[in-house]
């Protein structure tokens, strides 16, 4: 078997025609419906590929493709507007059914309110386990200000971001 060697900016262009050229690729029937909202484009963020914009005050995430919005789901966010924190963050740990560690439930556990995936963010501090977008057992929540922090998406389209984002994607969390 040959070794290729390829320098990092050629491996991470691959890696973003390969990530851009799959999520095309999808059927729009396979993703959760998606609804086209104007989304404004700051920080040169069009020149990323890929990432996540999450709005407090509409209860939105959205999926941004090379500039142009691709998916909107709606979530949950914080009970008041101090707990889920603004800024600029990554996606750092990605867990399929994931504890919750407070109460000792396991994953999998329908009394798990992290519902079936995990995606932590680097929030300052947290190492990527104390804020994140999870999945849910209260899907009743979705669309409203009711998390401590975290941002909550129902089980399907957790699943769905968890298949097609990768871990270090931005997110930008705005009010």
């Amino acid at each position: 078997m040959r070794k290729i060697a390829c320098g990092f900016k050629l491996c991470f262009m691959l890696f973003l025609l390969t990530l851009s050229a799959s999520l095309l690729a999808q059927p729009l029937a396979a993703a959760p419906k998606s609804d086209k909202t104007k989304i404004e484009i700051t920080d040169g963020l069009a020149e990323e590929g890929v990432y996540l914009i999450i709005n407090k005050t509409s209860n939105r995430l959205t999926v941004v493709l090379n500039g142009r919005v691709a998916y909107s789901f709606p979530v949950a966010t914080g009970r008041t507007k101090q707990l889920t924190p603004t800024g600029r963050f990554h996606i750092v740990t990605k867990i399929v059914k994931p504890w919750y560690v407070r109460k000792r439930i396991p994953g999998g556990d329908p009394r798990n309110p992290l519902g079936s995936r995990w995606m932590g963010i680097n929030v300052p501090g947290t190492g990527g386990y104390t804020y994140g977008i999870h999945g849910t057992n209260r899907p009743y929540s979705i669309g409203s200000s009711a998390s401590s922090g975290c941002i909550r998406m129902h089980n399907r389209d957790v699943e769905w971001l968890f298949r097609h984002i990768p871990l270090g994607t931005v997110v930008i969390i705005r009010e």
